[in-house]
């Protein structure tokens, strides 16, 4: 697959056979929320455990879950496992996330239901993999993140190196797409 950048140049992205249904993000028109759909079904996870955020001076603001786009937006010079990973350029995973410190602040906040019978609040992230999305220059123009959330970390499948190369690869995608840049 072939994606023409601003500068005229042709970048060719080989994607591995389980990550060919990416290619539809170099398309004109797909959606935030097409994204995510996207980004969940190749990862196997549920549409509210993935989570874009495009890095605007030096904070760190949510394009998807679209429930969190109006709820803050995180600093660059937080604790935060987001922030970490733009500062540090590198990707990360956490298969113990449940004990490592962070601010759940996020976590806590559902998605927009009609349901006003549902008091249960979401599940806990258990399990996370970070990456940067860096731009041909390694400028960061955001993060990727992947969770598995559940009530007990026992009964959520750990990320392999496999997984965590596979979303170094979708963050390179949508680097490549400008969606990020556009949202």
């Amino acid at each position: 697959m072939t994606q023409k950048p601003e500068d005229g140049a042709v970048e060719e992205i080989i994607l591995p056979e389980n990550l060919l249904p990416l290619g539809a993000l170099l398309g004109e028109g797909i959606t935030p929320p097409e994204v995510s759909t996207l980004l969940a079904k190749t990862f196997k996870v549920q549409h509210s455990e993935v989570a874009l955020l495009r890095l605007e001076g030096g904070l760190l603001r949510f394009v998807f879950p679209e429930h969190l786009r109006t709820t803050g937006a995180i600093p660059l010079s937080s604790k935060a496992v987001a922030a970490h990973t733009a500062l540090s350029k590198k990707a990360e995973i956490f298969n113990n996330f449940a004990r490592v410190k962070h601010a759940s602040i996020f976590e806590t906040i559902k998605p927009g239901t009609n349901d006003a019978d549902s008091p249960a609040p979401p599940a806990p992230i258990q399990k996370l993999m970070s990456v940067p999305i860096l731009d041909q220059r390694a400028t960061v123009l955001g993060v990727l993140q992947i969770s598995r959330k559940g009530l007990d970390a026992r009964f959520t499948q750990d990320f392999s190196r496999e997984d965590l190369h596979d979303l170094e690869l979708a963050a390179g995608v949508l680097a490549v797409s400008h969606m990020i840049q556009v949202c």
